[in-house]
């Protein structure tokens, strides 16, 4: 339902003001005279306080009505705006008291600076050929179609860039400061790289002389075993006991034999040097091995060169112990690494020559 008001002076003597309420509702409207509702008179100079009346009154109704007068049978009154909560007394102090503190603290001269420089960062860092730019728009108008400028196409495609000058230095000072910052960083990243890289190289070093002290290790072993199953070959054959000299001995297990004697020659001459018995006991019937026993006379050993074992020790130590492992293999069926000697040559059991085939 849709409500009206239309005001029309129905008699000019006396004026009489009647407020018509129209109101839409199926094909008719109701008009009511608020002065007839409140002090109804004489029904002869005035209207009724209500009257039904046709909806087709309506055209002639606005047909008596001026041109120059508003058509207030089409307006509308939207609906008001909902109530608002008004501020109290100490919310509007608070709004105030803020901004008089805004007023009373203007930017200081920095904070102007800052952000006068912000701006221009932000200004000189945006790009001078967007679309939007005043310069690029003219540009364009007169031909541009961007790309390189000129007939060469590795020239320059965007304007030489605008460098703001701080400080009193002379022309050239920046770029000399920026090369001596950037020989710098790169003699700093050189001297990491080089640092990772001995890094690298020491872990890998000490690794391989880990693997090479274990290797010796391990040939030390060899020979051991190689000597103990030399000797006891030979003793089955001689029928006695066997000493082997370091001259005559195998060449995979020589080194141990000279290790031995050496050891033996030290004993002797400490135990000379300590306890010496030529001033106290002389016997003139002891031969010489008595003598060299008993510390009176001492053993002088040459040192005789001896190429074939040189040439042995001048082997790396992996191939050294390659030799006497396969050595006690072909001659005694024993593999090294399963410690175990096997009754044949076909050494059934045995995963392979090498460590790596045993773990």
């Amino acid at each position: 339902m849709q409500c009206q008001l239309l005001l029309l002076f129905i008699n000019p003597s006396p004026p009489t003001k009647l407020f018509i309420t129209t109101c839409v509702s199926s094909s008719t409207r109701r008009i009511t005279n608020p002065q007839t509702a409140l002090s109804p008179r004489d029904s002869s100079t005035h209207l009724t306080a209500t009257k039904t009346i046709p909806l087709h009154t309506r055209t002639t109704t606005a047909a008596t009505m001026s041109d120059a007068e508003d058509d207030y049978m089409s307006m509308s009154f939207a609906d008001p705006p909902p109530p608002t909560n008004p501020k109290t007394s100490l919310q509007r102090h608070q709004e105030r008291l803020r901004i008089a503190s805004l007023k009373s603290h203007p930017a200081t001269k920095k904070q102007l600076e800052a952000e006068a420089e912000a701006a221009r960062e932000k200004a000189l860092a945006t790009s001078t050929l967007t679309p939007t730019s005043k310069g690029a728009q003219m540009m364009a108008k007169m031909g541009f179609k961007g790309g390189a400028l000129g007939k060469s196409a590795n020239a320059r495609t965007e304007p030489v860039e605008i460098n703001v000058k701080e400080g009193k230095g002379g022309i050239g000072m920046d770029n000399e400061k920026k090369r001596k910052i950037r020989e710098a960083m790169e003699e700093l990243q050189g001297k990491e790289k080089k640092q990772k890289a001995e890094e690298g190289e020491y872990r890998i070093r000490v690794a391989a002389e880990r693997e090479e002290k274990k290797k010796e290790g391990q040939w030390w072993g060899a020979m051991k075993v190689c000597e103990k199953l030399d000797t006891e070959e030979e003793e089955e054959k001689t029928g006695r006991k066997v000493e082997v000299s370091a001259k005559r001995a195998n060449l995979l297990w020589r080194n141990l034999a000279m290790q031995r004697e050496q050891r033996d020659r030290d004993r002797v001459l400490r135990k000379g040097a300590l306890d010496s018995l030529s001033s106290r006991y002389r016997d003139d019937e002891a031969d010489a091995d008595d003598k060299i026993a008993m510390g009176t006379e001492i053993e002088e050993y040459e040192d005789e060169e001896d190429k074939e074992l040189d040439d042995y020790n001048a082997l790396k130590i992996g191939e050294r112990l390659d030799k006497v492992v396969e050595y006690l293999r072909k001659t005694y069926h024993y593999c090294f690494w399963c410690k175990y000697r096997y009754l044949d040559e076909q050494m059934e059991g045995c995963p392979g020559l090498t460590e790596e085939e045993h773990d």
